[in-house]
């Protein structure tokens, strides 16, 4: 059985659920793609079948995923438009160019390059030190195909070394539960949340988030090196206008120095590397 055969007829039920997400009722809806609301009406019912031009109007003006555009469009048994990656897959050239370019300028503090289930798909020389210099000499830490929320939750990993780990770890979950609730096919992230669940580092009151809780733009991490406490802004960006499902879930994490102790400490480390 084909893709398209096991998706047909959800259609109404997917734009009924990013409309919904979205907090638009069906004029709303319809006003801002620029289409009658009986229209709307008609294609939530399944009365009418959209054409791809449709769906993808409606996509953009519900800002869904470049993946979950891909699984509208199957449901409306239309072909996929976006690539998907495959394992193996490298980044283009001129995006590469770009993270690398960023990389350097962001040294000696640390950027780490994620996909939407928190795998490291790349990392500047700062991001490796640092949590090279976290753990153990006889712990050997590997940035490439590290899992950034396991390595979180781990009690050998982030667990022992953030001071703050009540505050990062919770709104951690909690985005990764938000996550998993805005695209509840995403079994990849569900199978991650579902092992970070069982792991005894969570709290019993962090297993139910309040979804109507605003993501913080922002999260501060203190972090024990040594005897010292360095503290960190962590901000997470993403690219605009993405072609492809790869680079639409493409994840730039960026660590700020919060004090002078923390800047130096990453220039410090930054010149024992170079030596």
């Amino acid at each position: 059985m084909s893709e398209t055969d096991r998706t047909a007829g959800l259609f109404p039920a997917l734009l009924k659920h990013w409309r919904g997400k979205s907090g638009l009722s069906q004029l709303d809806l319809a006003l801002a793609a620029g289409v009658s609301s009986r229209h709307i009406s008609f294609l939530e019912t399944g009365r009418s079948l959209p054409s791809a031009e449709m769906v993808l109007r409606l996509a953009a003006t519900l800002d869904v995923p470049l993946r979950q555009t891909n699984a509208m469009l199957r449901a409306a048994d239309h072909a996929a438009i976006y690539p998907e990656p495959q394992p193996g897959d490298s980044l283009p050239p001129q995006i590469t160019s770009a993270v690398d370019l960023l990389k350097a300028h962001h040294e000696p503090f640390p950027l780490i390059v994620m996909d939407r289930s928190y795998n490291v798909l790349d990392a500047n020389a700062g991001a490796s030190v640092l949590l090279t210099s976290l753990l153990p000499s006889d712990q050997i830490i590997a940035l490439d195909g590290l899992n950034l929320a396991r390595f979180t939750f781990d009690p050998d990993g982030g667990y022992r070394v953030i001071e703050n780990f009540t505050e990062v770890g919770r709104e951690l979950l909690w985005r990764m539960q938000r996550e998993v609730l805005a695209e509840p096919d995403q079994g990849p992230l569900r199978q991650l949340l579902d092992e970070v669940l069982s792991m005894d580092t969570i709290a019993p009151d962090w297993r139910h988030s309040d979804p109507t809780a605003p993501s913080a733009p922002t999260v501060e991490i203190r972090l024990r090196v040594g005897r010292q406490t360095w503290s960190f802004t962590l901000l997470i960006t993403a690219l605009q206008a993405p072609l492809t499902v790869a680079l639409d879930e493409l994840r730039i994490e960026m660590w700020f120095p919060a004090d002078d102790l923390t800047a130096e400490g990453c220039r410090e480390l930054a010149r024992g590397s170079a030596h």
